[in-house]
């Protein structure tokens, strides 16, 4: 969980001068990164389209600029104290018993992160000995000296923000310094580290270490300890944030972030009131639609919850709904949409599954496979919603007006058009998919800053582009060193160990799905979604294909419990920031959210075991 934003401007502006011009140009590199990042692909489209031309090396310079976003911006993220954690810690300590707690944590966090910078200087030496070009002539491994950069900077930041005082800060830094000598020099040899190591991981983790430490830690403490060299941790880094395709997360999200800052939420949320206000349950139905539209273009970070509670609740509340079943469904609808394009899960699924060339499953494939499957999961969260609405005479509800529905939807029009953008960029072949992110973001910037004029274009454009930049940032650290530990699990050969196991145990394909479900309904409660995507995926398709299972199918399915993992107890994302967003307990949040996870329960066993659901759209346009 990120630190509370006012804890952060308070700090901020407790920095020294030339600290904070440092940062604001940080924050500026970041705006510039993002803007040529958009703006370079609308203009491959149009001169392609128009002069039979294009931009020299446009597609390498946007994967190389994703590298830079993701290593500034986790430094970035790094900084201002917002590296995704579990933060358990501030949950049983108080003040010096906490501070103590993170000086272990980001102790353990800031030896990772500068084995991570010296294993980075080590990989660009040895792509600097094979003289690759990166563009116009400029050596590849100066590009590459951005890893550099970047994991040294958040190992400094994680020492200097665990605490404002001096003397926590030496101590973490003399706790990093120390772990990382006696990793190197101690007396011990690696075998006989493996497991204290791992256990100081997972201690480190408890007391509030950044997860991306977390996996990069498993991932070189496994290799070290098994006689291999760390740098592959670094290669899968690099090759993942340069991946052709992986340009299209920071831009979709950079559309959401556009989108969630303007006026849209009060448009759309006047629109779907006129159109289904006047039914019966029609507040529920309105919070189900909005929130669906918003997750699609959001992903699934949680902003929907916190950018549209304060919007919502109030519709609901206003229709006599009981505040417990309000927060039940705004809880349970803060993930809807995650299976809709252009969301961001279905995109790195795509592109993990397809990475171990056992099977080939395209981002348009994904997404034709989910629509089905999640207009199920809205149409029940809608049912449910409908049926925990008040009698009819007593929810308030208004006659539906022609004139006030037209008005809603032309004041909503731009925002309608959105979908239509990316879909038709997506699926009409003019545009590669990540050129439909870029001109989806293009457009929702049009809408926000010139057509509505929601944003202004020197004050809150910067702020919104650096907010994004900081989320992508710390999400590329986490599937960077992700893919790391997936090297070392393929490496080991346990997908094969997997395989064997599992189909020696089970024979039935359905009690296989079944077990399935048990599982990932755990880990989409326990493990970031991108992190849970780029660990188990690759473990996952070898055990799909070992079953027959379509791997579109099981992509669903995959994602479907990561949904349903957002509402899953103790520790689900969507029970945390609903808790936080509307300031109650996490066990009364829990009590109204459970009624919605069991409707979501039965969506996801619909979608295993019907698999036309999930397959005859795919098959259509095959």
């Amino acid at each position: 969980m990120s630190a509370p934003a006012s804890l952060n401007s308070a700090s901020a502006a407790a920095r020294p001068r030339w600290v904070r011009i440092f940062c604001g140009c940080e924050d500026l590199v970041v705006v510039a990164i993002l803007a040529v990042m958009m703006v370079l692909p609308v203009i491959e489209i149009l001169l392609r389209k128009f002069f039979n031309g294009g931009v020299p090396a446009s597609a390498t310079i946007v994967q190389h600029l994703v590298l830079a976003v993701g290593m500034l911006g986790g430094a970035i993220a790094a900084r201002e104290n917002r590296l995704l954690a579990l933060s358990a810690a501030a949950q049983w300590f108080k003040g010096g018993a906490l501070t103590a707690s993170r000086v272990v944590g980001f102790g353990f966090a800031a030896a990772v992160s500068a084995l991570l910078c010296t294993s980075s200087w080590e990989f660009v030496l040895s792509q600097r000995s094979l003289g690759k070009v990166f563009a116009y002539g400029l050596p590849l491994w100066i590009v590459q000296l951005l890893l550099v950069a970047g994991f040294g900077l958040v190992a400094l930041r994680l020492v200097w923000t665990v605490a404002p005082q001096w003397r926590w800060r030496a101590a973490t830094f003399i706790l990093a310094a120390g772990m990382i000598v006696l990793a190197l020099m101690g007396p011990f040899s690696p075998e006989q580290l493996r497991w204290p190591a791992m256990i100081v991981l997972c201690v480190a983790v408890a007391l509030g270490a950044p997860v991306f430490t977390a996996l990069g830690g498993a991932a070189m403490i496994l290799l070290w300890t098994a006689g291999e060299p760390v740098t592959p941790v670094l290669l899968k880094h690099y090759s993942l944030t340069v991946n052709p395709t992986l340009p299209s997360i920071p831009l979709f999200t950079l559309a959401g972030y556009f989108l969630a800052e303007s006026g849209a939420a009060r448009r759309l949320v006047r629109l779907f009131q006129a159109l289904f206000g006047g039914m019966r349950g029609g507040p529920a139905i309105v919070t189900t639609l909005v929130c669906a539209f918003f997750t699609s273009f959001t992903g699934a970070s949680g902003a929907t919850i916190l950018a549209l509670g304060g919007v919502l609740m109030p519709v609901l509340m206003t229709a006599n709904y009981s505040e417990r079943n309000s927060i039940g469904l705004l809880t349970g609808a803060g993930s809807l949409g995650m299976l809709f394009p252009p969301c961001l899960p279905p995109i790195l699924y795509a592109i993990i599954a397809s990475s171990g060339n056992v099977v080939s499953v395209s981002i348009e494939q994904m997404f034709l496979g989910g629509l089905l499957p999640g207009l199920l999961l809205v149409g029940l969260t809608a049912w449910w919603g409908v049926s925990k609405g008040p009698r009819a005479g007593q929810d308030g509800r208004q006659p539906f007006e022609r004139h006030e529905a037209w008005a809603a939807t032309k004041a909503a029009k731009w925002e309608l058009l959105v979908p239509v953008i990316a879909l038709t960029a997506l699926f009409s072949g003019f545009a590669t998919p990540v050129e439909a992110a870029a001109l989806t973001a293009f457009y929702t910037f049009l809408v926000s800053v010139i057509i509505h004029r929601d944003l202004h274009l020197i004050r809150d454009v910067p702020r919104v582009i650096s907010e994004c930049g900081l989320l992508v940032g710390g999400v590329m650290l986490i599937l960077g060193v992700a893919l790391g530990f997936t090297h070392y699990l393929v490496d080991a050969q346990i997908p094969d160990q997997a395989v064997e196991w599992t189909t020696g145990a089970i024979h039935s394909k359905w009690l296989f799905l079944l077990g399935l479900n048990l599982v990932l309904l755990v880990v989409g409660g326990l493990v970031e979604i991108y992190a849970a995507i780029v660990v188990v995926v690759p473990l996952l398709v070898p055990l799909g294909v070992a079953y027959g299972i379509n791997p579109v199918h099981l992509g669903i399915i995959f994602l479907a419990n990561m949904e349903l993992g957002f509402l899953a107890p103790p520790v689900g994302l969507n029970l945390l920031l609903a808790s936080y967003r509307f300031n109650k307990p996490m066990s009364e949040v829990t009590k109204a959210s459970l009624p919605m996870l069991g409707v979501m329960v039965v969506g996801v066993l619909l979608i295993t075991y019907v698999p036309w659901l999930t397959t005859w759209l795919p098959s259509l346009f095959h």
